[in-house]
């Protein structure tokens, strides 16, 4: 297979080798039958492996879902789930219990912020510090520790954590690395270079693309020691401790927590996955350019973008993303104008999510980051006059054009 990411995206998932179809087909059955009951009891021990029993915990076709993730990953496996929330929370809570110790970025996507105040409500202690320090972060280790979490680039202020000094400490202390790799994708940063233990995806996004799938991924990048790791069950603590954490999130958090991702959503995801890297590449292009007009027009007081060269993280996006980046964001010199410069764009649509193919614009302070409160905003850089823009595959001329009129 050619090293090329465009070719082996259109050719990583197959297609169904018992009719030739060139997709994965999918898989709708929430049974599977075998002809001898020492199959089926030998399926359920885990002794048979790539065997399907109950659709909670997987079918074939979230089953090729994960293989490829799994490949762009570089990873050893992968779970998928209905969602990427659904993803975080099967990890935190089939890998943490009450008494432990969670150090994230203060910096993270809000829902992942709220999980957090329920991990707290049920005895987790979590530590939010600047992840772009790493003498804060260790600074916030205790002997309970066990993790700690951080997203390759923060959403919506864009700031990017030092993910590899991060990778050295946790190494150095034994603690379990997790990132969040949604809004670059294994196609712009692979955590594993870092030594994240496990990476997580919200493939609804980056991944899948188009807006009309959610799902999300847990993939074991093979860093992490599992059998050194405290929290895994006396059950599963049988055979090669590599699988160990995989097959405890997957028992916990499939088969008892019930976050199943179906196969109809997977096979849209797969094939949104095939343009992965022409989408990427497109919308990267256009949002520099419309990140530059923007930093230069006087209605605009600060424009927050990696791959700009004001951004104080820049030479991390260009050496880690290889210069590519969709998610903006930026802050109007008059907040007052905030709805008024909104209402005016013609083309982004006014809506929540990230990664559609069309650019996509939200208000941050009132909408999705209004339930945290004023303080915790402040404590996050989020100022009133911060907007989200994740750019789609419009003509970058076009895209200029509109925010001139609205800006005017």
């Amino acid at each position: 297979m050619s090293d090329a990411l465009s070719t082996r995206l259109v050719h990583a998932a197959g297609g169904d080798r018992h009719s030739g179809g060139v997709h994965v087909p999918v898989h709708p059955s929430v049974q599977y039958a075998y002809e001898n009951v020492e199959d089926l009891i030998g399926v359920f021990q885990g002794k048979v492996k790539g065997s399907f029993n109950y659709a909670r915990q997987g079918t074939p076709t979230t089953a090729a879902l994960e293989a490829v993730v799994t490949e762009l990953e570089g990873g050893t496996g992968s779970i998928s789930f209905a969602t990427g929330m659904a993803a975080l929370t099967a990890l935190f809570l089939t890998l943490l219990k009450a008494g432990d110790h969670l150090v994230t970025s203060a910096r993270v996507f809000g829902n992942t912020n709220s999980l957090f105040q329920t991990l707290e409500g049920l005895g987790i202690a979590v530590s939010r510090v600047d992840a772009g320090d790493v003498a804060a972060v260790q600074a916030a280790l205790r002997p309970e520790t066990r993790m700690v979490f951080a997203e390759t680039i923060a959403n919506p202020s864009t700031r990017i954590p030092d993910l590899e000094g991060l990778g050295a400490l946790c190494r150095e202390r034994g603690l379990l690395y997790v990132v969040d790799n949604t809004v670059t994708s294994p196609a712009l940063c692979k955590p594993k270079r870092f030594g994240a233990g496990l990476v997580m995806n919200s493939l609804t996004k980056t991944l899948a693309g188009h807006g009309e799938a959610l799902g999300g991924m847990v993939t074991d990048t093979g860093c992490f020691d599992w059998a050194s790791y405290p929290n895994i069950f006396p059950a599963y603590r049988q055979g090669d401790p590599r699988g160990w954490g995989l097959q405890q999130i997957r028992k916990k958090g499939l088969r008892d927590m019930g976050g199943t991702l179906s196969s109809e959503a997977a096979h849209r995801i797969l094939v949104g996955m095939e343009t992965l890297e022409l989408r990427l590449r497109r919308s990267s292009d256009t949002a520099l350019a419309l990140a530059r007009h923007l930093a230069a027009h006087p209605a605009i007081a600060q424009v927050h973008y990696p791959m700009l060269e004001s951004h104080p993280e820049h030479a991390r996006a260009r050496d880690w993303f290889g210069g590519g980046s969709w998610m903006m964001a930026f802050e109007l010199g008059d907040a007052s104008r905030l709805v008024e410069v909104l209402n005016r764009l013609r083309l982004p649509l006014k809506a929540t999510g990230l990664a559609d193919t069309r650019t996509l614009i939200i208000p941050v302070a009132p909408t999705i980051f209004w339930e945290m409160g004023a303080e915790s905003r402040a404590a996050m850089g989020i100022a009133d006059g911060l907007v989200r823009l994740s750019v789609g595959l419009e003509a970058p001329e076009d895209l200029i054009a509109d925010f001139d009129q609205a800006l005017a």
